[in-house]
C-alpha cells in the first residue's frame, strides 16, 4: 500500500514522502496513529492544502521535544528491585515501571517515547532510548540494584555482582591443626581428659 507521510517514520521518509509499505503496517499502526494517508489523488490534494500547517505543527512539537530533551538527557533513573543471588530480579523492569520513575523526578514523558527494546530482567546498568519526538531522542541511563548502597556502588562503576563473588570466595577458612586426627573437630579436641562412666 502506498501512504503519504504525515511525520517523520524512523526507517521509513520525512513528512511529505509517499512510500510503499505492507498493508497489516499501513491499516495497524500508521493510520489509526495519524502517521500517514492513504496515497490517492483526493488525499495528496488535501495534503498539500495543508502541507506548511502540517510542517509548522511538525516544527513546534519538535521545538517542545528538544527543550523536554535538554532536562532529560543523560539523567539517571534509580530503580530498586528483589534479586536472586545471581542478580535475576524477581519478574522484570518494564516501559511503565520507567515511566513511573522519571514522573518522580518529574520529568512527563508518554509511554510510546521510551524505546525498550527488551525487558530488563538482572541488576545492573542499562541505556534506555526515550523518543521524545520523530526527530529528537535522548539517552537515559537505568540503574537497576537491590539496595540504594549496591546502586551508589554500580553508579560508580562497580560490577556488583563481581565483587559479591570475589568476597564469597575469601570465605570463612578454619584454622588446622596438624596434631588432629583426621576428622577431628576443635569442638572434640579437649585439654581435659574425659572421665569414664561408672
Amino acid at each position: 500500500m502506498d501512504v503519504i507521510l504525515l511525520e517523520r517514520v524512523e526507517k521509513l521518509g520525512n513528512i511529505g514522502d509517499v512510500v510503499k509499505v505492507k498493508d497489516g503496517f499501513a491499516r495497524n499502526f500508521l493510520l489509526p496513529n495519524k502517521k500517514a494517508l492513504r496515497s490517492n489523488e483526493a488525499n495528496r490534494k488535501v495534503f498539500e492544502k495543508n502541507r506548511e500547517r502540517i510542517v509548522a505543527d511538525n516544527a513546534a512539537r519538535r521545538g517542545e521535544a528538544e527543550t523536554e530533551a535538554k532536562t532529560i538527557d543523560g539523567i539517571t533513573v534509580t530503580l530498586i528491585r528483589q534479586a536472586s543471588n545471581t542478580g535475576q530480579l524477581y519478574g522484570s523492569v518494564a516501559v511503565r515501571d520507567l515511566i513511573d520513575a522519571l514522573e518522580a523526578e518529574g520529568h512527563k514523558v508518554s509511554k510510546s517515547a521510551i524505546v525498550l527494546n527488551k525487558p530488563i530482567k538482572a541488576i545492573g546498568l542499562y541505556e534506555v532510548k526515550v523518543s521524545l519526538h520523530p526527530e529528537v531522542s535522548v539517552t537515559i541511563k537505568v540503574n537497576v540494584a537491590r539496595s540504594p548502597e549496591e546502586a551508589e556502588m554500580q553508579a560508580q562503576g562497580v560490577d556488583v555482582m563481581a565483587a559479591m563473588f570475589e568476597k564469597d570466595e575469601a570465605g570463612f577458612v578454619e584454622a588446622y591443626d596438624p596434631n588432629a586426627e583426621p576428622g577431628a573437630t576443635a569442638e572434640v579436641s579437649s585439654d581435659e581428659p574425659e572421665q569414664a562412666e561408672g
